[in-house]
C-alpha cells in the first residue's frame, strides 16, 4: 500500500473512530485472556536487562497494577507474563509478582535447557502452579536452532515436556520457524507457542518463501503447536491504520494455515506501547476476530489459551472450560 492511501485510509477512519464509544466497539461480552505480556520494575535495585534507559515508552514500572488500568476496561480479565529477562533470579521475582496479583494466571519464565543448573532449576519451578513454561528463540544472544544440535539441549526440552509444561518462541524469522520445525520433529510431545507471528520477517525470494509458508503448514499439522496474534500493528510513514482492513490479508494467510483452534490473543504489552495503545491494538484484533462468530472469537480469546498453557482460574470472572 502506497502512503497516499495509507494517509487516506487512516483518515478515513478516524471520524468513525471518534464517533463511535469504545465500549461499542469492544463489547465485553467475551472474556479476554492476553497471553503475552512483560512484567518487570525498572526502580528496582540494580535495574533491569531489558527495557534500557534510552527508551523512554518503555522504560518505566510496567506491573500488574498498571496493566490492570489499561486492560480490564476492555474486558480482559487476566493475562500471562513472558520472561522479559536473561536473570535466573527473575523467574522468582515474576512468580512473586504473580501470586499477589490474581489477574496475573500464569508465567513462561527463563532457562537455559542443558545447563547445569537446568533440571534442578525447572523441577523447583514446576512445583509452582503459576509456572507454566519457558521461551526460547532468537534473544539474549541465544539460537534455537545452533543449540537443537546438543543433545544435552534435546534432553532438556524432552523433560520440559514430560512435566507437561510449554515452550514459547521468540522474534520469528524463517530461521527460527525452521528450528521450531525441527523440534517439532524431534520432540512431539512438546507443547509450542510461537509468538509474534504477523510481524515475523518473510523471505522475499521465491524459494525461500515457499520453504516458510511449507514449514508454517507442516507445523500447523501439529496438535500442540500453536501462534499467538501479537504484534501487528504497524507504522507506515508515520501512520499507524486502526482499520482492521489494512491487516486482514497478512493476518488471513496465518489464520487459513493454523485455523481457529490454534491461534491465540496476546498483546505484547507494554512493548506494544511503541507503535499502538492498548485499546488500538485490542480493537484491530477484536476488528478482525469478531466477524468470524462468538464460537470462534471465544476460542481465541481465552479458550486455545488453556489448551496452549494448561492455566487455572483465579478470579470469579475468569472463565474456564
Amino acid at each position: 500500500m502506497q502512503r497516499r492511501e495509507v494517509l487516506q485510509l487512516a483518515a478515513s477512519t478516524a471520524f468513525a473512530w471518534a464517533a463511535r464509544p469504545l465500549a461499542l466497539i469492544l463489547p465485553a461480552s467475551i472474556p479476554i485472556l492476553d497471553a503475552h505480556i512483560h512484567l518487570f520494575d525498572t526502580s528496582r535495585p540494580g535495574g533491569v536487562p531489558w527495557p534500557g534507559k534510552s527508551d523512554p515508552v518503555l522504560y518505566k514500572p510496567a506491573l500488574p497494577e498498571r496493566y490492570a488500568t489499561v486492560a480490564k476496561p476492555l474486558g480482559v480479565v487476566g493475562a500471562i507474563a513472558i520472561e522479559a529477562s536473561p536473570l535466573a533470579s527473575d523467574n522468582d521475582w515474576v512468580l512473586g509478582v504473580a501470586e499477589k496479583n490474581p489477574m496475573i494466571v500464569g508465567m513462561v519464565g527463563d532457562l537455559i535447557p542443558g545447563s547445569t543448573s537446568y533440571l534442578r532449576e525447572l523441577e523447583r519451578l514446576h512445583a509452582n502452579p503459576l509456572f507454566l513454561g519457558i521461551r526460547y528463540g532468537n534473544l539474549w544472544n541465544r539460537n534455537l536452532g545452533s543449540d537443537m544440535k546438543k543433545p544435552e539441549f534435546i534432553s532438556g526440552l524432552k523433560r520440559l515436556a514430560e512435566f507437561g509444561l510449554e515452550l514459547d518462541s521468540a522474534n520469528p524469522n524463517a530461521e527460527l520457524i525452521r528450528a521450531v520445525a525441527d523440534v517439532a520433529e524431534r520432540i512431539p510431545d512438546l507443547t509450542m507457542v510461537i509468538d509474534h507471528l504477523p510481524s515475523s520477517q518473510i523471505p522475499t525470494a521465491a524459494p525461500n518463501r515457499n520453504e516458510y509458508w511449507s514449514m508454517l503448514r507442516h507445523l500447523s499439522q501439529n496438535p500442540r503447536v500453536f501462534i499467538k496474534l501479537s504484534e501487528i500493528p504497524v507504522r507506515v510513514d508515520g501512520v499507524v491504520p486502526n482499520d482492521p482492513a489494512f491487516y486482514k490479508a497478512r493476518l488471513d494467510a496465518i489464520w487459513d494455515v493454523f485455523g481457529e483452534d490454534h491461534i491465540l490473543y496476546g498483546s505484547d504489552w507494554p512493548n506494544s506501547d511503541h507503535v499502538a495503545t492498548y485499546d488500538e491494538t485490542l480493537t484491530i484484533v477484536r476488528g478482525y476476530v469478531a466477524p468470524k462468530g462468538q464460537s470462534v472469537c471465544e476460542k481465541f480469546f481465552w479458550k486455545n489459551s488453556i489448551a496452549a498453557y494448561k492455566w487455572h482460574r483465579r478470579l470469579p470472572d475468569q472463565p474456564a472450560l
